[in-house]
């Protein structure tokens, strides 16, 4: 399988870089008669796009979102959906001063000792930019949920070492950091500028919970719903670390402690985070995503170029000095299509939902 697609019954492909002419996906698996709501769409990327305010990057970029194939009279087709944003607002000379050196945090090096070149401008195929695809990838994914009744929303639970002590939802869509915690949130945020104003940066952590997923989905032993919205988790960049219900925190507990134990009216509580087996089950599925400080920082560091000649790294540009903030509408997305993918998939898994869709033929 190419390394530029996710999903097996649903699945999207991404293309584009940073500072080529633009950036999309290709949808394919998408049932037909899905209503396609456009407006939706683009508010989605809106969330994400960058420039948005001072805890943003300053790079503008419109985001406009066009669907080139897939949709017919505001309905999806069936067909492969096509979406497409061009970058209009790219400023690769800012680059050039490292273009034979690999900045430290980056995937420079690795993309160098892998293909032996890479495209330096912004960091090419490997910049954050690249995740506006998955973000219109995850909206028409939040689509097909929303005709089953699945909820998936994410929100900021911590920045440093500030952290929510409670969980808002409602909360994040008045918040220019999307804050879950109105009470920290200011915190959070002098957070944020001071390592701006420092020339540095300063990593997050993203809370992503989806509501009223089905029992059962999830496929055993390796497509498990936890493993895949772990690997689609640490497929962001910046993501170091994902805890799916307690996680970390289960390692410190005796299985008394941790069982959830069931009464006729279902689980007495959640430390599983909605997931057993691999399996959903029933329960709000949470996990938290944990980024790590923007590597662009503008501070000089040290490194060496592609002939390992030792140099020192001074950054130009344009960058978020918290990545985690953006971050957690990528996750969110990615979360959306993960479950509308196994939802998909867990309709074969038994003989009587095929002979649902077969018996009237």
């Amino acid at each position: 399988m190419s390394n530029n697609i996710f999903g097996k019954k649903l699945s999207f492909t991404t293309f584009g870089e940073s500072h080529g002419k633009a950036i999309g996906c290709v949808i394919d698996g998408m049932p037909a008669g899905v209503r396609i709501d456009e407006d939706f769409l683009q508010s989605e990327l809106d969330r994400r796009k960058p420039g948005l305010n001072k805890f943003a990057t300053s790079r503008k970029e419109g985001d406009k979102v066009e669907i080139l194939s897939g949709v017919f009279e505001g309905l999806s087709t069936g067909t492969p959906m096509a979406l497409i944003i061009f970058n209009e607002n790219q400023k690769s000379h800012d680059y050039e001063n490292i273009k034979h050196i690999f900045r430290p945090g980056h995937a420079d090096f690795t993309y160098f000792a892998k293909y032996g070149l890479r495209d330096y401008r912004g960091g090419g195929r490997s910049s954050a930019r690249e995740t506006a695809a998955r973000v219109a990838a995850g909206a028409v994914a939040k689509l097909l949920l929303n005709e089953v009744g699945v909820k998936v929303e994410s929100g900021i639970c911590q920045i440093a070492d500030i952290k929510a002590q409670e969980y808002d939802f409602l909360h994040v869509s008045q918040s220019e950091i999307y804050a879950l915690d109105k009470n920290v949130e200011t915190a959070q945020k002098e957070a944020i500028l001071e390592a701006k104003n420092a020339h540095d940066s300063v990593g997050g952590v993203a809370l992503v919970q989806i509501k009223n997923a089905p029992k059962g989905l999830g496929e055993p032993l390796y497509y498990k719903l936890d493993a895949l919205l772990a690997e689609a988790m640490m497929g962001i960049n910046g993501v170091k670390a994902v805890e799916i219900g307690d996680g970390f925190i289960s390692s410190q507990k005796r299985g008394s402690q941790n069982n959830d134990t069931l009464s006729k009216d279902g689980f007495n509580s959640n430390h599983s985070g909605g997931i057993l087996g691999g399996i959903s089950n029933g329960d709000d599925i949470l996990l938290k995503v944990y980024f790590k400080p923007t590597p662009s920082i503008f501070i000089e560091q040290d490194t060496v170029d592609i002939y390992n000649k030792e140099q020192k790294c001074s950054l130009k540009g344009r960058h978020d000095p918290c990545i985690a903030v953006r971050g957690s509408v990528v996750a969110e997305a990615m979360s959306a299509f993960v479950i509308a993918d196994l939802l998909l998939l867990n309709m074969s898994s038994r003989l009587e939902n095929v002979k649902k869709v077969y018996s009237s033929l």
